[in-house]
């Protein structure tokens, strides 16, 4: 099983755990960089040294198949020395958010894996993710910076749904959120809280005007998407989870390129569509629906503005495609 050519798809899920792991990579190195606590630094020198390994094995599969390994994110993209961004609780939870990301993909590079030697790697890089997401957990409940998502009072007995008004959430005349649809709100207003965390700390610190107003009109999206679910939270008593804002010094030292920063935002505008999606698609209430759609819409035309700029400073590195078959016919 092991001589089988890899397929498009094992390619794909390579080429893209490459890039992003890359520039996750370089942030996490810069933060390690900083951090002072200790206990938070350890958990950072065991996650440089996982992807290290997991990046040497990427490596190894798409040489041996003749691919050209990407270009991604290097050293050249961090400034070091640079001061002060994030404070440590931040960057911890930086790591947190973003071990789940990776968590996420790996099943997803899994499930369209079939060689077996690949299904072992990714089976692997599941196993350190999943270590990483205890560590970073435990470590912030142990610090108190760990918020739950909101209790629930059990009921008396199961309970079926015996009319249509459980699907009107407008005007104050719906049901109650369900568990389920809990799930998606919490996990939708971390992700935001987060991208919108990382545009300020960015547009403090680049030095392009275009890439600053880009960084702007993310941080705004981010906002309203959070107002908007946190809205619905509220209205039923519920707590959300706590901004990050405070956490962002006033340094306006840029520790990234330029690239790094303008690719990291577009990547997690990118990621929140699936979420969004998994949260359209779990939503029984009307305003839960309309707020998903407006925030899929929205994100849709963030990340436009994304890919008109990296492409016009030359930044956005091509994955590999599909043979164009005319192309090589005329070559004839």
């Amino acid at each position: 099983m092991d001589k089988l050519k890899l397929t498009s798809s094992e390619i794909g899920t390579l080429w893209g755990e490459y890039v992003n792991g890359t520039m996750t990579d370089v942030v996490i190195r810069y933060m390690f960089s900083i951090i002072e606590d200790e206990s938070i630094k350890n958990i950072f020198e065991d996650a440089i040294k996982t992807f290290e390994k997991q990046k040497k094995q990427i490596v190894t599969f798409m040489e041996n198949e003749g691919f050209p390994v990407p270009i991604g994110f290097t050293e050249s993209d961090l400034n070091k020395g640079a001061e002060r961004l994030f404070t440590d609780i931040f960057c911890l939870t930086y790591l947190h958010i973003m071990t789940l990301h990776s968590m996420l993909g790996h099943t997803t590079a899994l499930g369209v894996s079939v060689r077996k030697d690949l299904r072992d790697f990714y089976d692997s890089c599941d196993n350190d993710g999943k270590k990483m997401y205890h560590q970073t957990i435990e470590l912030l409940l142990e610090k108190g910076n760990f918020q739950r998502d909101p209790l629930f009072y059990p009921a008396v007995n199961p309970e079926i749904i015996s009319s249509q008004d459980f699907t009107d959430g407008l005007f104050g005349k719906g049901r109650r959120l369900s568990a389920p649809e809990i799930i998606s709100i919490s996990f939708n207003l971390k992700k935001s809280i987060m991208a919108k965390t990382l545009s300020i700390g960015f547009s403090q610190v680049t030095q392009t005007k275009e890439v600053r107003k880009f960084l702007e009109h993310s941080e705004k999206t981010a906002d309203e998407q959070i107002q908007s679910l946190s809205d619905i939270m509220h209205s039923d008593n519920l707590p959300i989870p706590k901004s990050w804002e405070t956490e962002v010094t006033t340094s306006t030292d840029s520790p990234f390129s330029d690239k790094l920063m303008l690719y990291h935002i577009g990547f997690l505008f990118q990621a929140a569509q699936s979420y969004h999606g998994a949260g359209l698609a779990s939503a029984m209430r009307t305003d839960l629906v309309k707020t998903y759609e407006s925030a899929i819409l929205k994100n849709l035309m963030v990340t436009k503005k994304w890919f008109n700029l990296m492409v016009q400073n030359k930044w956005l590195e091509q994955p590999p495609l599909a043979p164009n078959r005319k192309e090589i016919a005329k070559e004839k």
